[in-house]
């Protein structure tokens, strides 16, 4: 992980956060297995799961964001089935190979491809998937974080479920705003400079210091220095406290929504 400033280096990629930054989602929970870190198993199906039937009028509604499996590299059009190829899916996440996970915004009329966020490329971008063949799952969480405000925001589907100080990006490293998903769950038992566990996302920054060899994936993650939850200081990623991990651990899947804006 790697923005961490002032600590030790671990060589571990993710990019992570010192001074700034229940109830299923709906998608199948891995397990975890314990170590120097712990992940999920990229072999634990996902299975599709039953959209529940709508709400009495006058409730709120459902929100189910479609989530698919991308087990082999695939590109991403300009749009449905044609057009300039304007990203890549890759097959695993490039820093602990667990399967991709791509989050359908919108999926074309004969609905066989979906407008998918494209990963890891440091700005804000969507590209037409073909849907054939992938495996789905839903899931009714997603976090939003509010740079302004310093705030994360867990939702399941449209209710607020919780909020919670975050650090972020400092002045000459601000976090990337973007559409996300949780791309891998990283525990760190002995806890440290990252806390007891990150959720490392499908985001990159792409402004960071020079000579810098931490990694660059963002994250959200834990924090041995407390102080450091609310303010703008980190190389990019958010920074939550023990009992907001202790929270989030549950909700935060594999292929969970996460939203960056200002």
């Amino acid at each position: 992980m790697g923005c961490v400033r002032n600590a030790a280096r671990r060589s571990i990629p993710i990019l992570l956060a010192l001074a700034v930054a229940a109830g299923g989602n709906g998608l199948s929970p891995a397990a975890e297995r314990l170590g120097p870190i712990a992940r999920e198993d990229p072999r634990s199906p996902i299975p599709r799961i039953e959209i529940p039937a709508p709400r009495p009028q006058g409730r709120r509604a459902d929100v189910q964001h479609l989530v698919v499996v991308v087990e082999r590299a695939m590109r991403l059009t300009s749009r449905p089935g044609g057009g300039r190829v304007v990203g890549v899916v890759p097959a695993s996440s490039p820093y602990y190979g667990v399967p991709s996970r791509a989050w359908v915004l919108g999926v074309s009329r004969d609905g066989r491809f979906g407008r998918v966020p494209i990963p890891y490329v440091g700005r804000v971008a969507t590209g037409w998937l073909a849907l054939g063949g992938l495996q789905t799952a839903t899931t009714r969480i997603s976090v939003t974080a509010n740079l302004s405000r310093h705030r994360i925001f867990v939702r399941r589907d449209d209710r607020l479920i919780f909020s919670a100080p975050a650090a972020t990006g400092a002045a000459m490293t601000p976090t990337p705003v973007g559409r996300y998903v949780v791309s891998d769950r990283i525990a760190f038992p002995g806890g440290g400079v990252y806390g007891t566990f990150a959720f490392g996302i499908s985001g990159i920054q792409t402004n960071l210091p020079p000579g810098w060899t931490g990694g660059n994936q963002l994250a959200i993650h834990g924090t041995n220095d407390p102080s450091s939850v609310g303010r703008s200081a980190s190389y990019g990623c958010l920074r939550v406290s023990e009992r907001m991990l202790d929270r989030l651990r549950p909700l935060l899947r594999l292929g969970t929504p996460v939203i960056v804006r200002r």
